[in-house]
């Protein structure tokens, strides 16, 4: 079985590819090992000692390394930990636990008046936006919109990425107001 490893824009993460599917559907961030309990493969990686949290994408798992960690001495432990999940056929959550819920899609409670045009933003955000952000080994997800404000949770390698508030910025504030004129602003949340 071949895992192939990408760089991200965060220089803490790198992404592995199993060239298999992760996730049937969504995505999940452990961002300490408590949460990476109800799953063996984030436990195991966690066990490493030097992993300050894992990201399961649909094809794709990310893992951020702790402050001060070289990723020369951990990429190979991360992949032999990878391989030996992958090629046993392990489960990627514990029977029972609520491990398999996607990340909560909404935060604020949207105004009915704005249906539609929350309609556009989530889908300008799955279609434009989240394979881009997958594509650095992360993903991003709507949270909400008041007045005139999208309020949107990066997650993995993009949570913690020094260029994560320009992405945000510079880039999606950008496409949504070009495409959703009632777009202001756009929010970390």
């Amino acid at each position: 079985m071949l895992i192939e490893t990408e760089p991200t824009p965060n220089p803490a993460t790198v992404k592995f590819i199993p060239g298999r599917t992760v996730m049937e559907t969504g995505t999940r961030e452990f961002a300490d090992p408590e949460e990476g309990e109800e799953s063996p493969l984030a436990e195991a990686l966690f066990d490493l000692g030097d992993v300050s949290s894992v990201f399961f994408g649909r094809d794709f798992v990310s893992v951020t390394a702790g402050e001060g960690v070289e990723w020369g001495g951990l990429k190979p432990r991360v992949l032999g930990v990878l391989l030996d999940h992958f090629s046993g056929q392990h489960p990627l959550f514990r029977p029972g636990s609520a491990g398999e819920n996607a990340i909560d899609a909404d935060i604020l409670t949207d105004d009915p008046a704005d249906a539609d045009i929350i309609v556009q933003i989530k889908d300008l955000i799955e279609t434009r936006v989240r394979p881009a952000v997958a594509r650095d080994g992360g993903d991003i997800v709507y949270r909400g919109f008041d007045r005139g404000t999208v309020y949107l949770a990066m997650h993995g390698a993009c949570s913690g990425c020094p260029s994560s508030t320009a992405t945000l910025k510079q880039g999606i504030e950008q496409l949504l107001k070009h495409y959703v004129p009632e777009v202001t602003e756009v929010r970390a949340a």
